[in-house]
């Protein structure tokens, strides 16, 4: 039974599957429709812009470090921390694209990913320019959905009474 619209008996959406909404993108990298080029300029522009925002943040608390005079050992701990935490987290979200994270991993990976922020926008920003983030796995998933759901309703043909019997 098909969900109608209330306006003739017309049905509202098609039966099946339905595709997983992205970020920012809602279904439109389904049929790439409704502005979905615009989408991805603009966030490839705007992950990029915050990134570079957030290393100038940074620098600013990194200056901050440098005025109290706490010492070059606390100020090179802290630009390999952020260097490494941002390469890891580069690393967890370009992986995340392809394939669903663990959510036991995730949680505890939860505090690195927030201070490797910048690796995740950077990871985000080159993302944009071949797909969608994460597209390609929505895309194998509701594509599976779908032949499922056709290999489930297509009806066999013919008459099953005439069939033949092997002896």
């Amino acid at each position: 039974m098909s969900a109608e619209n209330g306006k003739n008996g017309i049905p509202d959406t098609q039966a099946g599957p339905r595709p997983e909404p992205l970020r920012f993108y809602g279904t439109t990298w389904v049929n790439h429709d409704d502005g979905y080029a615009a989408r991805r300029a603009g966030l490839a522009v705007g992950s990029l812009a915050v990134a570079a925002a957030a290393c100038f943040v940074l620098r600013i608390a990194y200056q901050g470090l440098q005025i109290a005079d706490i010492g070059s050992f606390v100020s090179l701990l802290m630009i390999v921390m952020f260097a490494i935490c941002s390469a890891l987290a580069f690393r967890h979200t370009w992986t995340g694209f392809t394939s669903r994270p663990d959510p036991d991993r995730q949680a505890s990976m939860r505090g690195l990913l927030a201070i490797g922020f910048v690796g995740s926008l950077l990871a985000y920003f080159f993302r944009t320019f071949t797909e969608a983030p994460g597209e390609k796995l929505h895309r194998a998933e509701y594509d599976r959905a779908r032949e499922e759901y056709e290999k489930r309703t297509t009806r066999r043909s013919g008459n099953p009474m005439k069939k033949h019997r092997r002896k």
